[in-house]
């Protein structure tokens, strides 16, 4: 029987600053030194909000936390590529993300104590809540890309989402939904090599995520995520694709340094030696050596960065606190049900003996 070809295709890589920190002129975006010292401060702050959010849960004083540690760049330099008109659909993991779109710090810790003001938007900026169920994310991004379409605006929407998500049903749904109908989406798959315990290479065949995109009928590309300008530079690609109605998938290759959330122990399924060989390629380490070398970064600008950094996450984990004590906890039977079953009204007889100590 004869054959033919009757499909083709490549993924490109895109990589501007290797792991040493030197650039590739031809590619390298060409921003002001004050738009990239915005970047580093934006990475800078995010790891640091991610290791007192750590501590406090490890205190007692904040419920679960899921750190970004090691993906400052994929987050940062995506978040950053955004217009104000664009909107953002988070996953659980986008706290630098989130920063770097205008929400305070003491928001973010906020949500990580229960309490869900911390996931109030406010109306002048295009952000969605976090979510939780992974991969559902995918859709609400899609149908957003989809009503920009519509009405006709020049604006895009960025769902991101990690490696496991790609091998739930809803981000292959909101791919093939986005490329039937012209969305002005990009789905940004952070893939950081585990879906909790389990590695990438037991999640799927697929030698990258980003050719996932092809049974989708859309473009594909893959990004070193470790390299904040080659994340930044194919980010304005994508989005000015999405904006014309050409959906975009990037992965973003990167690395979870931490724990998938506070309840986790990485060393139970990783080993030291992969722990540290990522630990060379930190994102914050790479861009800091590209900013010396272009005299942008030196010690006295760092020193100052640090401490700014400090004092601003200081008061914000005043306010969080502050926040904290003004919340009766036993809101939390209030707004599920109409009518409380009569299992959850025993549960708040309960919970209102032991407030009074009972």
């Amino acid at each position: 029987m004869p054959t033919e070809r009757t499909a083709d295709f490549t993924v490109n890589h895109v990589q501007v600053l290797d792991e040493e920190g030197t650039a590739d002129e031809e590619l390298d975006p060409g921003l002001s030194e004050e738009r990239l010292l915005d970047l580093y401060r934006e990475m800078k702050r995010a790891r640091r909000l991610d290791e007192r959010a750590i501590a406090l849960q490890r205190r007692g004083e904040s419920g679960t936390v899921a750190p970004g540690l090691g993906q400052e760049a994929a987050q940062v330099g995506s978040a950053m590529a955004l217009s104000e008109n664009d909107w953002m659909v988070p996953s659980f993991r986008e706290n630098a993300a989130y920063l770097a779109r205008g929400t305070p710090a003491h928001a973010l810790l906020w949500y990580a104590m229960g309490m869900e003001e911390g996931a109030e938007i406010p109306d002048e900026r295009n952000d969605l809540p976090p979510s939780i169920a992974v991969g559902s994310q995918a859709i609400h991004a899609a149908g957003l890309g989809w009503a920009q379409e519509i009405k006709g605006e020049r604006n895009a929407t960025i769902g991101y989402f990690g490696d496991g998500a790609t091998s739930e049903g809803d981000v292959y749904e909101g791919m093939n939904c986005a490329g039937v109908y012209d969305a002005h989406t990009v789905f940004f798959c952070q893939n950081n090599q585990y879906a909790i315990s389990v590695p990438r290479e037991k999640q799927t065949r697929a030698e990258t995520i980003a050719q996932k995109a092809i049974a989708a009928g859309i473009a594909g590309v893959q990004v070193d995520g470790n390299d904040v300008l080659g994340v930044y530079t194919v980010m304005q690609d994508a989005l000015e694709m999405a904006r014309n109605g050409d959906p975009v998938l990037v992965e973003a290759m990167t690395y979870r340094r931490s724990m998938h959330t506070t309840a986790d122990d990485p060393s139970v399924y990783r080993e030291r030696e992969e722990e540290e060989g990522w630990e060379g390629r930190d994102p914050i380490d790479r861009f800091e050596t590209y900013l010396r070398e272009r005299d942008v970064l030196d010690d006295e600008t760092v020193e100052g960065i640090e401490e700014a950094i400090e004092e601003e996450l200081a008061d914000a984990i005043e306010r969080a606190r502050e926040g904290r004590e003004e919340i009766d906890p036993a809101e939390m039977f209030e707004y599920a049900f109409a009518e409380l079953p009569p299992e959850l009204e025993a549960q708040r007889a309960a919970f209102g003996g032991e407030q009074n100590g009972e």
